[in-house]
């Protein structure tokens, strides 16, 4: 409670510039695991994407596995079998099956089941519409990274807009990671849930950088910060607003994760929000420790903020963040 109530008012300095090396090992590390699951692994795309048939039906007093050994028994393969609620509902995804296949499971279920034919439904979905999903939201990508870097750009500078969307795509590359590593299937929500994490990401990010623009702006020939150290300092002015906003948005998706999908079996639900609650926590983590960080090792190679942290090291002010690159400077 110590520890929570010097850091909500503001009393703890967090030298997060300083750890920069620790940030980017710590990325480096979560970036390749999460591109090995990717090449490992793969995406486990849902229907939607790849084909498949759906059936739909309720069954009280069965079970997951003995739904799953109805289908093999009827020569489906690799069945992907879930509960959609508490009343015994059930929602089985195939490859796609031929009329008289289908025919049959239909009626393998009625019968060993004891559910009226008339309650089971099947659908069958083809991969071009997934295959349609998918253009538009890399088309809706591309002009939402573009409109990005303008805005950054315009609003505050391109080394900003580089940091930003760095960062963007670490969030990203590290959610998919974890989709490919934990199986979690891929859905057109999914895609709804990764775009969402891109103005989140931002948000936080712009936040922070605004408040950077700020303090760096005062800094001059006279100055006695380098600009490590005034990143660092507006970095810890906004970093209670950062950890409340990310704590607010995360509380109701975790709600809907942990107890919408585990009680209700919500699994559009799931689809969205473990992207959205994986998304957010990176998110949070990546505008504090890997844009910040970025934008100072960034800037700190202009000449103007070289000059200030020799001018600082020769007098002994010049005492960063501990690692940092104006401490690097100072001490040379």
């Amino acid at each position: 409670m110590g520890l929570a109530r010097r850091l909500y008012r503001g009393e703890i300095d967090v030298d997060f510039v300083g750890k920069w090396r620790l940030w980017y090992s710590l990325s480096g590390f979560l970036l390749v695991v999460s591109l090995a699951g990717l090449l490992i692994n793969g995406l486990n795309l849902g229907v939607e994407f790849k084909g498949g048939t759906v059936f739909s039906f309720k069954a009280q007093t069965a079970t997951i596995e003995q739904v799953r050994e109805e289908f093999l028994a009827e020569g489906v393969h690799q069945p992907i079998v879930q509960t959609t609620g508490t009343d015994g509902g059930w929602r089985v995804t195939t490859e796609t099956l031929q009329e008289g296949t289908l025919a049959q499971v239909q009626s393998a279920i009625a019968k060993d089941f004891n559910v009226p034919a008339g309650q089971i439904s099947s659908q069958s979905i083809g991969a071009s519409w997934g295959g349609e999903v998918s253009q538009k939201a890399w088309i809706g990508l591309g002009v939402f990274m573009l409109a990005i870097i303008l805005y950054l750009s315009m609003a505050f500078e391109p080394k900003m807009a580089l940091a930003a969307i760095v960062a963007l795509v670490h969030d990203l590359v590290i959610t998919a990671g974890i989709y490919a590593w934990s199986g979690f299937e891929v859905t057109p929500a999914t895609l709804l849930g990764f775009l969402t994490i891109l103005g989140y990401s931002l948000y936080d990010a712009v936040v922070v950088f605004d408040m950077i623009k700020e303090v760096t702006a005062k800094l001059g020939h006279t100055s006695k910060m380098t600009y490590s150290m005034a990143a660092n300092n507006a970095l810890n002015h906004t970093l209670i607003r950062s950890l409340n906003t990310s704590l607010v948005a995360i509380l109701p998706v975790a709600a809907i994760l942990f107890i919408g999908t585990t009680l209700l079996g919500a699994g559009v639900l799931k689809d969205l929000s473990l992207a959205l609650f994986v998304g957010m926590i990176v998110g949070t983590y990546s505008s504090l420790c890997v844009a910040t960080p970025l934008l100072v090792t960034l800037k700190e190679r202009e000449p103007k903020y070289q000059a200030i942290a020799k001018r600082l090291a020769s007098t002994g002010g010049g005492k960063g963040p501990k690692g940092s690159k104006s401490a690097a400077v100072a001490k040379g």
